[in-house]
Formats: C-alpha cells, structure tokens, sequence
C-alpha cells in the first residue's frame, strides 16, 4: 500500500477551504492509503507565536481533524515535535542544501517581502524541514496545493542529492498528488481569490449558525447582470462556484439559468447557501467542541500517533546516520 504524509501548521482554525481542498480527500484517502497526518508546530516557529498560542492551536486542530472524519486508527495523527528524530535528519539535509537555492525559492521571497523584520534562518530552511517531514517517513505521494508544489521539488532535490554524496538508493523522490482529479480552489467570500485566513474572507469550520449566515449574506456581489446571457465577471463567478461546493450543482445550475435571464436575486441564492453551509457544519462543530472539551482523549491520540511515528522514524534515522558513517547510539 503507498504511503501518504501531510501536515498541517496550527495557525488558527481550519476554514471551508481546507475542508473541501484538503480534509475530505484526507478522510477517503485514510480507507486507501498508509496515511499518516500531523500538525507541524515546528514550521509555525517562523512566526514566533506564545507558547499558549502553540498548544490551543494544536489542541484547535487536532479536534478539527478528528471533527471531519480523520479516524487515528486508520490514520495516526501526531505533533510534529513529538517525532524527535525528524530534528537530526532536518540537520542531514540541511548540510546538504545550499544558499543559493534556498534563496530563490518563491514562497521564501514572499515571506521576505510581506515580514521584512522576521527574515529568520527557519524561513530560510523551511524546505529542508518539510523535506525531513516526508523523507523520515519514505513517503509515495504528499498531497499538496500549487504553493508548495517548489518545495516539493525541494524534497525531490535533497533525497536524489543524498542518494548521490552517498552511494546509495535510500531516498526515494515523494511524488505531489491531488486526490480529486484537480485541486478544489474555493474562493473567498470577498469574491477575489481564494478564501485564506490570511485575507480574512474565510467560513471557519466552528462558526456558529449565525455568523455563517451573517457572513454570506455579505458575500460580495454586483448590481446583476444588464444583458441576457451575459459573462460573469470574476466576482460573481466565484459566488457560483461556492455556491455548487455549499449547495450542490443542481441548485447552482438554478440559479445560472436565473442569472441568464437576468432574474438573479443574490439574496435568495445567498440564504440557500447559509442554509446548506450551516447544515454541513452544525454536525462538524458540535463534534469539535466534544473533541476540545476531551483532553484526556486528545493527549491518548497524540500520544499514541507519535509512538507510532516515532518509531518510523527511528528506523531511518539508524540506517541513515550508518549511511552517513555516524556509530549507532
């Protein structure tokens, strides 16, 4: 069975966008592949976040995970520095990585652009660090979005680079993988993009009923269309393709043909919407405030994730320091 790794920085709550572009597939993925999941508290670092941030951003997650169908029997989901050994094959790959190269990767840049007074040496290697994340575990396929798809060819780089200083086929090159048969990108309420936390225009997973609907019911739209079959312009194309994400294609159909005839009335799509949005939410967000009031059972899955991670992860870390020439502890 191939094996599949993703993660996931705890940097607030998981919004609709994560759950149609990632979360769904990672529940059908959990009955098809050796998948393993975990929150990637180290690469949050680079944003220097409180220690109190840090635990109710994992503990926030995990119960979003387990909300949306992740079963941890199937899966096993674990906090990234719980697997120390990931820290001494990050350290490998890093003597091995080089300034010139890190420097140019995009998603670098960007962050240098938008923090320029926290250009920290981990924003520098964060390649390196989701590098270690996946070659630790000899990962098949890693499911990720067009922005991560050059650190993918990062991980690509380090393990053919480690396999040629050493003499050996040890790495093998983790392919990126879509689950659908195309990425799902759902856009932003504000009618631009896609919905990010960062752009504030996100429905988050816990929203209650009335924020949800209050949300979309702001959702930017225009003054309606002037002529009979007119082009959408962007921002309203993107109500309509969440609108068939919440509501589903025959309603979305619906409401085009309405469009078409210059009937729309935004307002009654847009509490369609609410209604569906917050019929596929009431049930996730009642089990994420079960989850979160649970710790004895969130440190118990942790726990056993990392067990299970860990000790992957130690059978690599021993072949790979006797590659490398380092005695056996």
């Amino acid at each position: 069975m191939e094996r599949v790794i993703s993660g996931i920085r705890p940097t607030g709550n998981l919004h609709l966008g994560n759950y149609f572009g990632a979360v769904k597939s990672f529940v059908k993925m959990q009955d098809e592949y050796d998948c393993m999941f975990f929150i990637a508290d180290w690469h949050s670092l680079t944003t220097h976040p409180t220690p109190e941030n840090i635990r109710n951003s994992v503990k926030t997650i995990l119960s979003e995970y387990l909300a949306c169908g992740i079963d941890p029997e199937k899966a096993p989901i674990y906090v990234q520095s719980d697997v120390k050994q990931v820290l001494e094959l990050y350290l490998y790959l890093n003597m091995n990585a080089y300034l010139g190269e890190l420097e140019r990767v995009t998603s670098f840049k960007e962050k240098v652009r938008k923090q320029p007074d926290n250009v920290n040496a981990g924003l520098l290697t964060y390649p390196c660090l989701m590098a270690a994340d996946i070659l630790m575990h000899k990962a098949d396929k890693v499911p990720v979005g067009k922005d991560q798809e050059q650190n993918m060819e990062m991980a690509r780089l380090f393990a053919r680079r480690f396999n040629r200083i050493y003499g050996v086929e040890y790495f093998k090159e983790p392919a990126s993988f879509h689950f659908a048969d195309k990425a799902v990108k759902v856009p932003g309420l504000d009618g631009t993009g896609k919905m990010g936390k960062s752009e504030g225009n996100c429905l988050y997973l816990c929203d209650d009923e009335k924020t949800v609907t209050k949300k979309i019911m702001r959702a930017v739209t225009d003054q309606g269309p002037t002529q009979l079959n007119q082009e959408k312009p962007e921002v309203i194309q993107n109500l309509f393709t969440l609108c068939e994400l919440l509501s589903g294609k025959e309603a979305a159909e619906y409401y085009n043909d309405l469009y078409n005839r210059m009937e729309i009335r935004y307002g009654d799509m847009k509490k369609q919407m609410a209604a569906d949005a917050n019929a596929l939410l009431a049930p996730i967000r009642e089990k994420i405030i079960a989850y979160a009031n649970d710790d004895a059972l969130l440190e118990r899955i942790m726990r056993q994730g990392a067990e299970k991670a860990a000790a992957r992860a130690e059978k690599t870390i021993e072949e790979v320091r006797e590659i490398i020439g380092f005695r056996k502890i």
